[in-house]
């Protein structure tokens, strides 16, 4: 993991070094009037999707002298998913963190994100997400009136619940908050579980009264809405990779000129860059904090899992050449 973080880190310093240069003496190309952009996401203050997109608002107000700055708006205070694109799409808002789920309803490509043991950290994943398939996902967002900037990621994927998961067979009938997409669905009904959609913000109580049984979940969630003290056992199935897509409003970005549509990016590329160094190191703390907090990790077979893996991943390489596509380039 070691070496792919430094590899992460010289390519994406070296991008950023680039845009930098070539954006410093177009800072003054923005308008004399301070411009406030808003953003929103579903994560908590917590998440590393907030925590990048305040780096992005800090890059964005040095570059440009305060004249643009950026307002983050967690916990979908700006609405869901769904009414964040429908603002995205009119201008009602100018950028959002968009989970890879609700777009892949949009762009059928994107799910090949979740394929199952694709990826086996993030930083595996952050090298994907330079590679070529992973940046044609971001350019089919443009029939959707979006503009994709990159990507930010959370944790991998693991499994919170209220009693121990040691096997295949504990997930038998439990009752699993999953992400509402196709291949989430495929994965835990493969494993016999029956996946439920639910908010974020329900799955507390929902843990506390048994309407849940389990949580399919990254640590950075987990850590940030305390969910461990109603479903104190964790096990670490590493199943999932999970992007956000950094989107702006494709109605605002076309108003903006060609210099500035550049310093924006650029503040964008420090703050994706610096995302993926800290979210890879977050998986570490994150852990160590979900221990001391009196956590129990459950030892489990990952190995188990790669029957249900190959079977969803199979499924969905097979019926579109797009997620095959991204399969094998990141395989």
């Amino acid at each position: 993991m070691t070496h792919v973080l430094r590899d992460v880190r010289r390519t994406f310093r070296h991008t950023l070094s680039s845009l930098v240069l070539g954006t410093l003496v177009t800072a003054t190309s923005f308008s004399a009037q301070a411009d406030t952009l808003r953003m929103g996401m579903v994560t908590p203050p917590s998440h590393i999707w907030n925590k990048v997109s305040e780096r992005f608002n800090n890059t964005l107000q040095e570059t440009t002298g305060g004249k643009t700055k950026i307002k983050v708006y967690p916990l979908s205070k700006l609405g869901g998913e769904q009414q964040m694109i429908d603002l995205l799409q009119s201008g009602g808002m100018q950028l959002a963190v968009l989970t890879a789920g609700v777009l892949s309803n949009r762009e059928a490509s994107i799910s090949g994100w979740f394929l199952p043991g694709l990826f086996d950290s993030v930083s595996d994943a952050a090298v994907a997400t330079g590679k070529p398939q992973a940046q044609a996902m971001l350019k089919k967002l443009e029939a959707h009136k979006l503009v994709g900037l990159g990507y930010t990621l959370a944790g991998m994927r693991h499994v919170l619940s209220t009693q121990p998961m040691g096997s295949v067979d504990d997930f038998a009938n439990k009752k699993i908050r999953s992400f509402p997409n196709s291949v989430f669905n495929d994965f835990w009904t493969d494993m016999g579980a029956a996946p439920t959609a639910m908010p974020l913000s329900g799955v507390s109580p929902a843990l506390t009264t048994n309407l849940l049984n389990a949580v399919d979940v990254d640590l950075d969630v987990v850590v940030g809405l305390k969910m461990y003290q109603q479903a104190p056992y964790l096990t670490l199935t590493n199943h999932m990779a999970f992007p956000g897509v950094v989107v702006a409003s494709q109605k605002w970005w076309n108003g903006l000129g060609a210099q500035q549509q550049q310093v924006v990016m650029a503040a964008f590329k420090d703050a994706e860059s610096w995302g993926f160094q800290q979210q890879a190191e977050a998986e570490i703390s994150n852990l160590a904090l979900l221990k001391k907090e009196g956590v129990t990790v459950v030892d489990f077979d990952t190995a188990s899992l790669v029957p249900v893996m190959n079977k969803v991943s199979d499924k969905y390489t097979s019926t579109n050449a797009d997620i095959k596509a991204f399969y094998t380039e990141n395989k």
